[in-house]
């Protein structure tokens, strides 16, 4: 048996940090760089390593096979041989050097059959292989496999590309779009590195399905690589999650003046190669089906010139057909395909996009009806009216829409950009009203509000206020009558009512309900203000509906509802505490309990009650995501909603031990978290660069028989002891209290009483308050 030769002593050194330091390399630029360098060294090594010239090649695959290294990439690398050759002691000599400069080494070591065996069975090793490439050694080595895969992956396309397919649904539903994504994953996200990959993949075996390398695609993928590139060069991790709180400086990075600009071509990027891809997946399914399963059948005729293709399950337009002469032809195509399920063809819908005829002011006859029923087919509507603004459409409808496109909302609050979270209202309300959940006299005006609630977000000043005058200004134009303008418009802007109401404040409370029915005036008001609620919640994030908030604003709604038409207060609750609560109280049973995420606590009332708990939860690390607190009887009850940090699960029991401790006085938080606090600040705890809601404190002596203070405050560890702390060091005496975690900041409402269960209406007591409560919860004074 054969052996490689004698190694040379002393491998050389890569220098990797010197070009991930030279800042005039970036993008596709720095990859071609860094690859050759890195091509250059394993020349050197392998040499050093003894590696032969015949019969031994070292072959680069996978993203290093396209010169695409990012400077935290993996090192993909195949030793390749023939057999009689024995390499195993250089293999040992060729990759304890790579370890030896800290990269990570994805390597192998085979003959051409065994790789081509491999490769048969398993996607991932047959996609590394289409980019192989010669390193050093036997270069007719490393091509004869480079060409026998691309023969192989060639044979075996119709079950390949099926699977690259299914891999590409597959990251859709776990990662999401990189164009919808507040923190897109570059490489998983549709419309990332990784489906631009797969294009190419396909292109390799079918060539007339996609062109990758059109300068579309060029252009999207060179976005995506920069921005890979500099979110390696910013974290020194190979993670491709964009996170908010390293979006600025990628963005600073690359020469953007804000990070809004860079985010939305980011967005922009994914968004063409999603648009790309989609296409091409449909082709592929198309031709990939078992024949039993390719049926053809006629083109049912829809209208003149407007053709459905049941086994495309497509849309199409007759070549023929002229465009410019009915402006409301792109509606109505739009709408016969989201009735169906249905895609419109891709050339079908770039001809729309070109070619339709804006809309104008006012709108014609019957196209407000057409886009009112293009809304109410829920999620079948998201993809048609992405795919048409894709194609330019949806601004010659509404010009409005162009400002909000791919718009960021920068906080970990909402999961989509402001014209995806519209379409997700709509969509929501739509299936809300399918689905009997609603009962609304006018579904037209929820489905128009839905989707532009938020349009004010893509302007300059608050979006509340600015979306009123450009609701005004879209419901004017497409024929609503004054009546039904001023309904849209209110509805803009009371949207965040009820939510805000109903967990800041007591919903038990007469003034409570007094204060929204004031607002809302009527129940049909009312009714619509509610199904907007609820579609916008569940929209904007997993967090933000949950069973306790549902609870409350339901109840909310309830109570204002009975008093519009004049009821008694009916005695229900639907907050807490609950019945079940209320009977312990007043019995005086004591209680600690959990279920899931909940913690509840029952024990005789003190002040020092809700801080003794906070602190102890602080303390084990979770994150206080609501709370309520209620005093009754000479007994106080709480609920806290809790999570876990990331990854980490939830562990009552000692949880438990501490709340026991600090509530009997064993264990008081406050140097502890003082500690643990000072070293996260000298961390540098990210925070979100757009916060959902300014920081203050503010009081309220109108709407309850106690006084009211709510505090908005970021986020931070033990901030509820803290400000609890304060409370009770002012000497106030807490009654109830609402906990609302939005992001990375809170919300706080605090029922406070001076002890005799007198408000605090004393001005000087009152700056006094708020200045230890901004203390506690680092929010800087008021300019005076």
């Amino acid at each position: 048996m054969g052996s490689a030769t004698t190694a040379r002593a002393g491998p050389p050194s890569l220098g990797r940090q010197r070009i991930i330091a030279d800042r005039s390399l970036v993008g596709a630029v720095f990859c071609r760089a860094y690859s050759r360098r890195v091509d250059e060294w394993l020349a050197d090594v392998y040499a050093d390593a003894g590696g032969p010239q015949r019969g031994v090649s070292l072959v680069a695959v996978g993203g290093y096979g396209r010169s695409e290294l990012s400077p935290e990439s993996d090192l993909d690398l195949l030793l390749l041989y023939e057999r009689g050759i024995d390499v195993s002691e250089m293999a040992g000599r060729l990759w304890y050097p790579i370890w030896n400069e800290g990269l990570k080494l994805g390597h192998a070591v085979r003959t051409v059959t065994e790789t081509l065996q491999l490769a048969g069975d398993d996607l991932d090793t047959a996609t590394a292989l289409l980019s192989a490439r010669h390193v050093a050694g036997d270069r007719a080595l490393a091509e004869r496999l480079a060409i026998s895969a691309r023969e192989q992956w060639s044979r075996r396309a119709r079950k390949w590309l099926a699977r690259l397919v299914d891999d590409a649904r597959w990251r859709e539903f776990e990662h999401g779009a990189v164009a919808f994504r507040l923190q897109p994953d570059l490489k998983e996200s549709t419309g990332g590195v990784r489906d631009v990959q797969a294009l190419r993949f396909v292109a390799l075996a079918r060539p007339e399905f996609v062109d990758p390398e059109n300068s579309m695609v060029r252009k999207a993928y060179e976005t995506l690589l920069a921005a890979r590139v500099e979110l390696h060069r910013a974290t020194g991790n190979p993670r491709n999650l964009l996170t908010l709180e390293v979006q600025s400086d990628v963005a600073a990075a690359l020469g953007h003046a804000s990070v809004e600009d860079f985010m939305t071509e980011v967005a922009a990027a994914g968004r063409t190669v999603g648009w790309v891809a989609d296409e091409v997946w449909i082709r592929v399914e198309n031709w990939a089906a078992p024949r039993g399963l390719r049926r053809r059948t006629a083109a049912k005729t829809l209208e003149e010139g407007v053709l459905f293709h049941e086994d495309r399950n497509e849309v199409r337009l007759a070549p023929e057909l002229q465009l410019d002469d009915d402006p409301l032809r792109a509606l109505r195509v739009a709408a016969a395909a989201a009735r169906r399920g249905a895609r419109i063809e891709r050339e079908s819908l770039l001809r729309l996009g070109r070619d339709m005829p804006p809309l104008g002011d006012p709108w014609p006859a019957g196209a407000r009806e057409l886009f009112v029923e293009l809304l109410a087919c829920g999620r079948h509507a998201i993809p048609i009216i992405e795919a048409l603004d894709q194609a330019g459409g949806v601004v010659k409808i509404l010009p409005e829409w162009e400002t909000c496109r791919s718009r960021l909302q920068r906080n970990d609050y909402h999961r989509f950009t402001v014209d995806r979270h519209l379409c997700e209202t709509a969509a929501q309300a739509a299936d809300m009203l399918a689905g009997g959940e609603v009962d609304v006299r006018r579904p037209d005006l929820l489905l128009v509000a839905s989707l532009l609630h938020d349009i004010g977000k893509g302007y300059p000043g608050d979006h509340t206020e600015v979306g009123m005058e450009i609701m005004d200004a879209i419901a004017r134009r497409m024929g609503f009558e004054p009546d039904d303008v001023a309904t849209l418009v209110r509805l803009v802007e009371l949207h965040l009512l009820l939510p805000d109401v109903a967990i800041r404040r007591d919903i038990d409370e007469l003034g409570t309900v007094q204060r929204v029915a004031a607002q809302v005036r009527t129940v049909e008001m009312l009714r619509l203000l509610a199904a907007l609620t609820e579609a916008d919640a569940i929209s904007t994030g997993p967090s933000v509906w949950t069973r306790w908030k549902a609870d409350l604003v339901r109840g909310l709604v309830r109570r204002t509802e009975n008093h519009l038409r004049g009821g008694a207060p009916d005695g229900r609750s639907d907050g807490f505490p609950t019945p079940a609560v209320t009977e312990a109280m007043w019995a005086g049973t004591e209680l600690l309990e959990v279920s899931e995420r909940q913690l509840l606590v029952v024990v005789p009332s003190a002040p020092t009650v809700l801080g003794a708990v906070a602190g102890a939860i602080s303390l084990n690390g979770l994150n206080v995501l609501s709370a309520a607190v209620h005093t009754v009887g000479g007994m106080t009850a709480l609920s806290v909603f809790v999570e876990p940090p990331e990854g980490v699960g939830l562990d009552w029991l000692p949880v438990l031990d501490d709340v026991g401790a600090a509530l009997a006085g064993e264990l008081v938080p406050a140097e502890r978290l003082a500690r643990w606090a000072d070293a996260a600040a000298r961390g540098g705890d990210p925070r979100a660069p757009e916060p959902v809601t300014d920081s203050y404190v503010k009081f309220d002596n109108e709407i309850s028989s106690v006084t009211v203070i709510e505090v908005a405050a970021p986020d931070s560890l033990g901030l509820l002891y803290w400000i609890t702390e304060a409370l009770v060091g002012s000497g106030l005496h807490i009654e109830q209290a609402r906990v609302q975690t939005l992001g990375d900041h809170v919300v706080d409402s605090f029922y406070v009483h001076d002890g005799a269960g007198g408000k605090i209406t004393d001005a000087d007591r009152l700056e006094s308050i708020a200045a230890a409560v901004r203390r506690a919860a680092s929010i800087p004074s008021p300019p005076r």
